[in-house]
């Protein structure tokens, strides 16, 4: 079994791909569409590392690579997204149940969200690979937050005892920063806990070609006008810790 994990951007991939040229000798770089994909053994497991880039459409050309091309047998996606759930905060985690595009709205010929021609708008994340993604989690969190990311780190972004939420993610061509739009995405998507711009497109590639997917998500901000983060510090300081040890601690449950 080969898993092809995917990120959106460089800090939350490199470290992987730096511990995959170290751990294995042979691993290969073959790049296809303007991306590098990396492949060899990373924790004793074969996969085929990738950086997808942003966006719906990144996300959706790169998951056809990696299953068309290297032949992946399942995909997991790892980055960042703004908390949407009520009780959703930064520094926390969010692994997805189901995921669906936010503006994909083809009215009236199709119900809002709803994929013209799949007949359907949630894309159900696979609940195996889905169980031990939350379980790595869970256990980075309770075991290896102390020693991955400092206290004076963590708070220097207000983030205080992180947890762990499974829910709806929604995917869309925007950043979404302002709470008029959080509230209505609340209200038409009722049970969704975090936004992003890629996972849903990957999920709607993995189920058109067969091949079971988890999402991951570190919530960097609120997604709303009450969050003053600096992004870039976040993602290097902290999101890039979170993806690589859970990431670890996900391929050493499969050994």
């Amino acid at each position: 079994m080969t898993l092809g994990i995917l990120a959106a951007l460089h800090h939350e991939v490199d470290g992987l791909i730096s511990a995959m040229r170290h751990e294995d000798a042979r691993a290969t770089m073959q790049t296809i569409g303007m991306r590098d994909y990396y492949r060899g053994t990373l924790h004793g497991q074969p996969v085929v590392l990738v950086l997808a880039r942003v966006g719906k459409v990144a996300a959706a050309a790169t998951t056809v690579t990696l299953i068309r091309e290297f032949g992946v047998d399942e995909i997991v996606f790892t980055g960042l997204a703004g908390g949407v759930g009520t009780d959703v905060r930064v520094g926390d985690i969010v692994v997805a149940d189901r995921t669906v595009q936010h503006d994909m709205d083809a009215r009236p010929l199709f119900p809002r969200h709803e994929v013209p021609l799949l007949d359907q708008s949630e894309f159900p994340a696979d609940p195996v690979l889905t169980a031990a993604l939350h379980s790595a989690a869970e256990g980075f969190l309770h075991d290896d937050l102390a020693t991955e990311v400092p206290d004076g780190v963590l708070a220097r972004f207000g983030i205080d005892q992180p947890r762990l939420h499974v829910g709806m993610i929604a995917s869309g061509d925007q950043f979404i920063n302002a709470p008029a739009a959080v509230a209505d995405l609340r209200q038409a998507l009722p049970g969704l806990q975090a936004v992003e711009m890629e996972g849903a497109a990957l999920a709607q590639i993995c189920h058109e070609y067969g091949v079971p997917y988890a999402l991951m998500r570190t919530v960097s901000d609120r997604a709303d006008d009450t969050a003053h983060v600096d992004f870039s510090s976040f993602l290097r300081d902290v999101a890039s810790h979170y993806s690589s040890a859970i990431l670890r601690r996900f391929l050493d449950t499969r050994g």
